[in-house]
This record gives C-alpha cells, sequence and structure tokens, in this order.
C-alpha cells in the first residue's frame, strides 16, 4: 500500500469520551476543522486521522466509524485505531466459558485498505512490580498518541500494518526522548526573537550598502547607472553645450591674456591688462548665460512625468540615456538581497536599515530641488570662494628673497665716494615694487606689493658695504657686483611679477569663473543623472521603503512575541486545558499526566488532557465499553502507594521523571551553543516563506497599504506557527519552511546532549529484551509465535542522521534496513507490530434485528449503537433480518 506525500498534521479523536457528539457527517468535519485550524493548516487533500478507542468501542461506535471512513476529500483519507485496554470477550456460557481478549470483533466498515488497527491492551508503564497503573494509563498513551501523531511514523505504520493478515497488530516500543526543559526552551524562543528582530537604533547609526557589483543584478544596475554614468549629457552643437563652449572658450582667452600680462612686458605697458579685463568681463557674461540655461533646465525637469522632463531637457541640447532594461526585476532584486541579507545573519531592523539606504542611493531627485545650489555658482559666491580683489599676493618664495639680498650685497661692494652706488638694487627693487602696484591698480586702490624683496635688498647692500669697507676691493670689481646684481634684480622682478599679476588676476575672479563654470556643468550633469530611469529608479525607492516598513512591522511583531506572557491569577482558568494563548508555558503531556483536568468531548485537540478523565483506579468513567476498574482490595500489598506532594523547590522534569512509562527514556539537556542561533535561522527562514505574497505584490507594483497588512498577518500567523511547532515538536524537528541550502546542526549544539544513545537504541537486535510489548497477559495468548511475522519500525529525527549514522560507521554496526528519519517529533526508537494469530479478529457485518438474537451460542452479539439493536453475521454471512446501516 502506498500513500502519496503529505505534510498534513495527524489528527486526533477520541471516541472513548467523545463519540456522543459525533452522530453526523457535518459534526466530524467540524471536530476536523477545529483541529487543523489550532494548527494552522489548511484542509488537507490526504487527511490523516487517528482515532483512540476500546476494543468494544468498535461495535459500539458503529456509526461513528462509518462517519469516518466515509469522510469526503480529494484524496484517501487514512485511519489509524489505536485499541486500549481488553475486549469484554465474544461469548461466555455452556461448558466453555471464554475470558476476555479472546476475540477482537471488528465491523466491516474498518477492513479497507487504508485503515488499520493498533490493540494495546496494557500500557505497561510501571517500572516495578509494586505498581498497579492502569491499562490505559493517561502518561503513557499520551506519549504513545503523541508518537503516532507524527505523520511520518503514522504513514509507516499503517503501511507494514497493510501487510500484516486483517490489518491488525499488537505494538511494541521502547523510545527514548530528547528534548529541552519547558524553561530552557522558552528562554531560547524568545532570545531568538529577539536576535531576530534587532535592536531598534532609531536610524541613528547608518548603515553602508554592499558595493554596486554585490548588489543583485537589477539593483547593482540601477546603483551603478546613477552614480557612475558618463559626462557625455550635452548634445553636440545643442544650446546648452554651445552655452558652454562659448564661455569656456572665454575664459581660454582670459588664461591667455594672464599669461602674457606675467610677463616682463606685462609690468612696462598696461596693454595687456586691459585686454585681460575685457577679455574676463566678457567671460562674466558668457557665464551668467550659461547659468540661466542651467536654472530653465532646473525648473523645467521638477513636475511632470519623466518623459515630458526629458523632452523638456533635450530641448535645451541634453541628453537623457536610455534606461533600456534597468528597471526589471526589481522586485525580484529586492527579495534577493533581503534573502542574501538575512541569511548573513543580520536582523530584521538592520535589513530594513539597508533597504532605506538603498532607497536613498537609487530615489531621483528632482531639479528643483537642485535650484538652491545655484546660489554657490552666483557671481557674489564667485567673488565670496576667491581672494579680495586688491589681496596681498601669498607668501613671497624663498628664491625672490635669496636673488634680492643676492643682487644687494653683489650692488654694494663700493667704498668712499663710491658709496652711494651701493643703493642702485635696493632703488630698482622700490621702484618696481612702486610701478607694479600702479600698473594693478583700480580706481582709487592699488595692488599691495610684498615688502620681503625690498627689505632684503637693502640687507645685501649694507652687507656687501661693510664686506668692502674691510677688504678695501678694486673699483672694477665693484662694477662688476653692481652689474652682476642688477641681473639678479632682474631674475627677482620677474619672479615677483609673476606672482604678483597671478594673485591679482584670481582676485579679480579669473580662478573663480573656471571653477564656476564646471560646478554648473557639473550640475548639469547631475541633473540628467537624476533623469536616467527616473520611473525605474522611483519604483525601487518606493518599493525598498515598502520592504522596510514590512520589515520593521514584522520586527515589532517578533518583539510583541517575545514579551513575557503575564502570570494568570490563582484560580483562574484558561478556556481548555492550554488556553487559546498561553499554550507555549503549559506543561507538556508528561509533565503533569496526574493532573486532574476535565475533558470537553468536543476538543480532541488537546488530547493530552483527553486521558486524565479519570481521577483515579477506582473513579467513574463515561465509557461504558472500557473495562471496568478491579474493586480496591484492602491491604493489597501490591496495591500502588498514593503519590506524594511535590516540592516546590523540585524541577517539572524531575518530578515527572519516575511516573514516565519504563518503555519511555528521557534525556533532558541544557540548550547547546547553536540553540538560539539555530531558532533565529529558522524564524528567517520561515518569514521569508510568510512574505513570498508579498514579494509579488512587489514585483506588481502593488505592495499598498493592503499588502502590508496582509503580510503582517500572514506573518503574526507563522510566527504563532513556529511557537507551536518549537512546542509540539521540540527543536531537533526542522521548521515546517526550513532553510534549504543550511544545514541543521547537531543535537549536540541544540540540545547539549549525544546522539550515541539514539544510535545504540536504534542499532538494537530484534530479541525480546528490545522492546516493552504493550499487551496483557492475556492477549499475550493471541499474538503470533512467529518471530518473522513481526513489522519492526526503527525511527530517529532526520536532523539526527548524519550523527546517527557517523557513530554506526565508527562502531562497525551495519546501519538497519529500512530506517525512518522523521521529519518532526521528539523521539527516536523502536516499535515492533506483532500480528494476531489467524481467528482472533472477528469482521461482522451489523444486520439491524426485529427480534433478539439469531445465534443461541452468542448472547451478546447486540449491537452496541445508541438506539437499535441488532445482530451480527460473522465474515459477513448474512443471519435475515432487515439490513440496517
Amino acid at each position: 500500500m502506498t500513500f502519496p506525500e503529505s505534510t498534513t498534521a495527524v489528527v486526533h479523536i477520541d471516541l472513548r469520551t467523545g463519540a456522543a457528539a459525533l452522530t453526523t457527517t457535518q459534526a466530524v468535519r467540524d471536530r476536523v476543522a477545529e483541529q487543523l485550524g489550532r494548527a494552522g493548516l489548511p484542509e488537507p487533500d490526504h487527511p490523516l486521522l487517528l482515532v483512540t478507542d476500546t476494543p468494544a468501542g468498535l461495535t459500539g461506535h458503529q456509526l461513528q466509524y462509518e462517519l469516518l471512513s466515509n469522510y469526503r476529500a480529494v484524496g484517501d483519507t487514512r485511519i489509524l485505531v489505536l485499541l486500549v485496554g481488553s475486549s469484554p470477550g465474544s461469548y461466555a456460557g455452556g461448558e466453555e466459558a471464554y475470558g476476555p481478549d479472546r476475540r477482537l470483533v471488528r465491523p466491516a466498515t474498518l477492513r479497507a485498505s487504508t485503515i488499520g488497527l493498533v490493540w494495546a491492551g496494557d500500557l505497561r508503564s510501571a517500572r516495578t512490580a509494586l505498581e498497579r497503573p492502569e491499562p490505559d494509563d493517561p502518561a503513557s498513551l499520551a506519549v504513545l498518541v503523541d508518537l503516532l501523531s507524527v505523520p511520518d511514523v503514522f504513514v509507516r505504520v499503517l503501511e507494514d500494518l497493510g501487510g500484516l493478515p486483517d490489518s491488525v497488530a499488537a505494538p511494541g516500543v521502547q523510545l527514548l526522548e530528547q528534548d529541552l526543559p519547558p524553561e530552557v526552551r522558552d528562554r531560547a524562543w524568545r532570545d531568538a526573537l529577539s536576535r531576530f528582530a534587532g535592536e531598534d537604533g532609531g536610524g541613528a547609526s547608518p548603515v553602508a550598502l554592499p558595493p554596486a557589483a554585490r548588489l543583485p543584478e537589477p539593483l547593482g544596475a540601477l546603483v551603478s547607472g546613477r552614480e557612475g554614468r558618463p559626462h557625455g549629457h550635452r548634445q553636440p552643437n545643442g544650446p546648452a553645450d554651445l552655452a558652454h563652449r562659448t564661455c569656456a572658450e572665454s575664459l581660454d582667452r582670459v588664461d591667455d591674456d594672464l599669461v602674457a600680462l606675467r610677463a616682463l612686458p606685462g609690468l612696462l605697458s598696461p596693454a595687456r591688462r586691459e585686454a585681460l579685463e575685457s577679455d574676463l568681463d566678457q567671460a562674466r557674461g558668457y557665464l551668467d548665460e550659461f547659468r540661466a540655461l542651467v536654472e530653465r533646465a532646473l525648473q523645467g525637469s521638477g513636475s511632470g512625468a519623466a518623459a515630458e522632463a526629458a523632452a523638456r531637457l533635450g530641448a535645451l541640447g541634453l541628453r537623457v540615456p536610455p534606461a533600456e532594461s534597468a528597471g526589471e526585476r526589481v522586485g525580484e532584486g529586492l527579495r534577493e538581497l533581503a534573502r542574501t541579507l538575512l541569511d548573513e545573519g543580520l536582523a530584521l531592523r538592520s535589513v530594513a536599515q539597508h533597504f532605506t539606504a538603498l532607497a536613498g542611493r537609487v530615489e531621483p531627485v528632482p531639479g528643483t530641488a537642485l535650484l538652491h545650489r545655484l546660489d554657490d555658482h552666483s557671481e557674489e559666491a564667485v567673488h565670496r570662494g576667491s581672494a579680495t580683489e586688491y589681496a596681498a599676493p601669498p607668501r613671497t618664495p624663498a628664491a625672490p628673497l635669496v636673488l634680492a639680498g643676492a643682487a644687494g650685497a653683489l650692488g654694494g661692494l663700493w667704498q668712499g665716494a663710491l658709496l652711494p652706488l651701493a643703493l642702485v638694487v635696493p632703488v630698482v627693487f622700490v621702484a618696481v615694487a612702486v610701478w607694479g602696484a600702479r600698473r594693478l591698480r583700480t580706481g582709487r586702490r592699488t595692488a599691495r606689493w610684498t615688502v620681503g624683496p625690498r627689505v632684503a635688498a637693502v640687507a645685501g647692500a649694507v652687507a656687501g658695504a661693510a664686506a668692502a669697507y674691510a677688504t678695501a676691493p678694486p673699483a672694477w670689481l665693484g662694477m662688476t657686483g653692481l652689474l652682476a646684481g642688477l641681473g639678479l634684480t632682474a631674475e627677482a622682478v620677474r619672479r615677483l611679477w609673476r606672482g604678483v599679476a597671478t594673485s591679482w588676476a584670481a582676485g579679480r575672479g579669473t580662478t573663480a569663473l573656471r571653477t564656476a563654470l564646471d560646478g554648473l556643468d557639473a550640475l548639469l550633469a547631475e541633473l540628467v543623472r537624476e533623469h536616467w530611469a527616473a520611473e525605474e529608479r522611483l519604483y525601487c525607492a518606493d518599493a525598498a521603503r515598502s520592504v522596510a516598513g514590512m520589515l520593521r512591522a514584522t520586527a515589532a511583531a517578533a518583539d510583541a512575541q517575545a514579551v513575557p506572557e503575564p502570570a494568570a491569577p490563582a484560580g483562574a482558568s484558561a478556556s481548555g486545558p492550554y488556553g487559546d494563548e498561553d499554550w507555549l508555558s503549559a506543561p507538556s503531556a508528561l509533565e503533569d499526566p496526574g493532573a486532574e483536568t476535565a475533558h470537553d468531548g468536543a476538543d480532541d485537540g488537546d488530547w493530552a488532557a483527553a486521558y486524565t478523565w479519570e481521577s483515579g483506579p477506582s473513579g467513574d468513567r463515561d465509557d461504558p465499553y472500557a473495562a471496568p476498574a478491579p474493586d480496591p482490595v484492602p491491604d493489597n500489598p501490591f496495591a500502588t502507594p498514593a503519590p506524594k506532594a511535590a516540592s516546590a523547590d523540585a524541577a517539572p522534569w524531575e518530578e515527572t521523571a519516575a511516573r514516565t512509562p519504563r518503555w519511555l527514556d528521557r534525556e533532558i539537556g541544557e540548550g547547546g551553543p547553536d540553540l538560539v542561533a539555530t531558532l533565529a535561522g529558522d524564524l528567517r527562514a520561515t518569514v521569508m516563506v510568510a512574505m513570498k505574497p508579498y514579494w509579488g505584490a512587489v514585483e506588481r507594483g502593488q505592495a499598498g497599504a493592503l499588502a502590508v497588512r496582509r503580510t503582517e498577518e500572514r506573518v503574526r500567523d507563522v510566527l504563532s506557527d513556529a511557537r507551536h511547532h518549537l512546542w509540539h515538536n521540540g527543536v531537533l524537528a526542522p521548521p515546517r519552511h526550513p532553510a534549504e541550502h543550511r544545514a541543521r546542526t547537531s543535537a549536540a549544539g541544540l540540545l547539549g546532549t549525544d546522539s550515541l544513545r539514539v544510535a545504540e537504541l536504534m542499532g538494537r537486535d530484534t530479541d525480546g529484551q528490545a522492546v516493552v510489548q504493550l499487551s496483557s497477559p492475556e492477549q499475550g495468548s493471541l499474538l503470533s509465535r512467529d518471530p518473522e511475522a513481526a513489522r519492526w519500525i526503527r525511527f530517529a529525527p532526520r536532523t539526527l542522521q548524519g550523527e546517527v549514522e557517523t557513530a554506526w560507521h565508527k562502531s562497525g554496526s551495519p546501519p538497519p534496513d529500512g530506517a525512518l528519519w522523521t521529519s518532526s517529533g521528539r523521539y527516536a526508537g523502536l516499535i515492533r507490530l506483532t500480528p494476531l494469530r489467524m481467528g482472533v479478529v472477528d469482521t461482522v457485518l451489523p444486520r439491524q434485528s426485529r427480534g433478539g438474537s439469531t445465534r443461541p451460542d452468542h448472547p451478546d452479539d447486540t449491537d452496541h449503537t445508541d438506539g437499535a439493536r441488532g445482530t451480527y453475521s460473522s465474515a459477513g454471512t448474512e443471519t435475515g433480518g432487515d439490513e440496517g446501516w
């Protein structure tokens, strides 16, 4: 029997207490829908129904089994019936009296290939011979139901039952449960939520996006296209190009005039200065015209669609490059960027900051927003940015000072009557300074000349005269020194004039005008770059901000999940055993097996509480088909002593360790080093799946408030689902949507435990000591004696597969055949399905009777359904009477 793959949950229905409410098809569908809805699952195509009943209930709940087997679904409805307790016996009387467990009467409704029966006559949960727990001990039954509720185990058990006679078997089990204490698991969950959400820094610390080359292709093209496009923004011979070229040529002429002015003829003749000022005024006019054109371009591109703005820029001679395919697959690129950042371990709020930064880098700036920058290139700003018109020249270089000092010393080698000739060089420096200052005079002000060379010339002349007085050189030597000094004076004057003229021209605005022209042209180029792919970039920026808001809302939802729930006041009770919202902090099925909790027959979702409906060994039962409890025997030495009150200082796991069945071992971990990081990674993968419809809305350009609100609802649902999965399946089982590219860590990393015990348990030999048979002594005689007839199931969580196989390899043990690696659940171990002997299972057809029984040797063959009484025909043989059902 082969079943299709299914990821649905196993729906549990307890007919021992809830059969009275399941008398219609709609009641059954409501019960199934209630459990699936509580688990956050849709209606499955192939439902898995786990039914708990007693052997007598097989015939007593005929109507319910009819309704369950006829459950409408797209595919097959698979039913696994777990029978607990002893059969009441087929008949008793005459010379041969049959006691309980002699036969298992099954209605023909349960003979379908998609239905199997597991008969656990006694859960054998006693750890010592002095204990006398009930055959349907609630704590043990809760574990068994929890195990069979793992979909992989459910399907495998049903498949193996299909190969056994009558699809009926008695189970034997040996389990190992590896999990965390509730407080450790709860703390790890909250820490993972906090790490997943990140801290709210208020956007104070900027983040740096990866380089454009590392961004997904659509986003990288938009970023690099905006920031790195060439300056070919002016159309050749267009209005903008002509205005810029005219101004640039005028400034080139100003540069030529300045070169001529800096030569010595420029000091002697005023014509060169006049030519420079004329060309400078003309350049100012051309620059004003170019500035006006830039202003029109900025004002004309601030409104309207991108195509209209591009047309207006084209009329001014500006060329906006085509966007080509830069805007395609923006939503896909945003999703890939989010996945990349989350895979790197970034928190949601950090990823949101990256998306905000991306929006700022790609968002186009309208031209009107750049108008204020024109003020930086106005005529007033040009003069403010340049030196003062009559500012002193910069500090005199060392060379002119040395030349002036040397010239003064050489020209001062005179003595006696010729001593006045030592003043020739200093006088020349003073005359040149006066003349040059007057040459650069503007209005009433003259340019200031540096004093350093004059002082150096005077100092040099004094030094030369002192040397001549001491050495008394001949006259020809003084004349030679004077001529050499005049030559050095000419070179020093040339250097001084060049510096003064350059400083004066800069003060007049030659350098500032060139800077203003380049700045205006750069502003024009920036305007063109801002209009490249404007619509695509605007869409990308809006979508990035929407994603950032979505991520922040998700982080807020995670923070809300991480807030500890307030403690309930004393005496308050939630709706149901766990309540609707407080199930994370509720005890597990094993933590409080003896709790006295009333069971609502309509609430099979809380199956762990369904087995506490009995208040004690002699308590009243609501199921008329369950085996009656034996009367208490006074002074019975084998009676189970009353449990002592739990110590307030004892941990829940320690309190319940002694009350777990002997076929279950519990290994308690305190959390491994990778626990919080793994849970945070699971949250990232789960949230990405929840946001999948949102990415589709982003790609369609419909990421509005409605899409955000729906995504927030889905995120809250998946966070609750992840919380539910963690509590019911443990941390070893991967979430419903694991990260495909990330291997799950080991049990040591998650629980702080070793998987060696799992490997040893799964590798045990199939002997009588490997499992505990869940059958009563009376039922044991009904089991098949053929050891080859039993079916063995070795299973463990899929997360431990690599570790367990490695342990087998190291120990030299051959891996067992057909090992089952479950996708959920926290159990590992062995299940043995032992078939019953031939003839033990009696399949009957119900016949509605007008009178009593038609078989005198079967006085107890009466219909146990509510209402009508009837007879049964063994093996489907009709015995008369009107057909029922």
